[in-house]
C-alpha cells in the first residue's frame, strides 16, 4: 500500500529523531530530508532497513554546488551531495541531502556498503564537483580524462579550460598546453538600421 507523504514525514521523524535531522521539507509533492554529515551514514542505513521507511533502492546520487544558488544570495555550506531513494515497500520517493563541512576540501563518507548502486554516482560527483567520498573503493576520474585540471560543474571552474588538449603530428601523441582560446564577449549585439522597414 501506498504511503501519503505527510505519513512518510511523520515517520522519518520518528525513526530518525532530531540528532539526525537537519531539515525535513515537503515541496512540489517531493520530501526533501537533510541530514549532518556526521550522520549520514547512521541516517541512511536507518532509512534502509526500518520497517516503516524501508528504502531499499538509490535511484540517483549526484553534487551540487550550491555557491551561485539564489543568484549569489546562498550563504550557507557550499557542496552537497543529493540522493534520491525509492521504497517499493510503500511505493514512495525521498531525496536525501548532505552537505560537506568544508568547502576547500569537501568530504562524505560513501554510501556504497548501503546502496552499491551508488558506485558510479559517486565517482561522477567526484570528478565534476571534486566531492571526496571517503570509503568509496575506487573513487577515480569517470567522464574526463586522468590528466584533466580542476573539476568543471563547480561554479568558479571557467568556461574554457585551464588547459586543451591535442594531437601532435610531430611527436605522434596527444599533448596539454594551456589553453590558446580568447576569451571574447558573448552578448549578442543588435543591429539598428535607420531605415529599417521603409520608414
Amino acid at each position: 500500500m501506498a504511503k501519503t507523504l505527510n505519513q512518510l514525514i511523520d515517520d522519518i521523524k520518528r525513526v530518525l529523531g532530531g540528532e539526525r535531522i537537519s531539515a525535513l521539507s515537503l515541496a512540489l509533492d517531493e520530501v526533501t530530508l537533510e541530514v549532518p554529515a556526521a550522520k549520514l551514514i547512521e541516517a541512511a542505513t536507518l532509512l534502509r532497513d526500518h520497517a516503516d521507511l524501508r528504502f531499499e533502492a538509490c535511484v540517483d546520487l549526484c553534487g551540487m554546488d550550491y555557491s551561485a544558488y539564489g543568484d549569489g544570495q546562498w550563504s550557507g555550506l557550499r557542496f552537497a551531495s543529493v540522493v534520491h531513494l525509492l521504497s517499493y515497500t510503500h511505493n514512495v520517493r525521498l531525496r536525501l541531502r548532505a552537505f560537506c563541512v568544508d568547502d576547500d576540501f569537501p568530504v562524505l563518507a560513501s554510501l556504497i556498503d548501503i546502496w552499491p548502486t551508488v558506485n558510479w554516482f559517486e565517482r561522477e560527483s567526484f570528478d565534476l564537483y571534486g566531492i571526496i567520498y571517503q570509503g568509496h573503493p575506487d573513487l577515480r576520474r569517470l567522464l574526463t580524462d586522468y590528466g584533466f585540471v580542476g573539476h568543471p560543474f563547480r561554479k568558479d571552474f571557467p568556461l574554457s579550460g585551464y588547459v586543451e588538449m591535442r594531437y601532435d603530428p610531430e611527436q605522434s601523441r596527444v599533448i596539454y598546453q594551456p589553453v590558446t582560446i580568447e576569451p571574447r564577449e558573448t552578448v549578442p549585439r543588435i543591429i539598428r538600421e535607420e531605415n529599417y522597414g521603409g520608414v
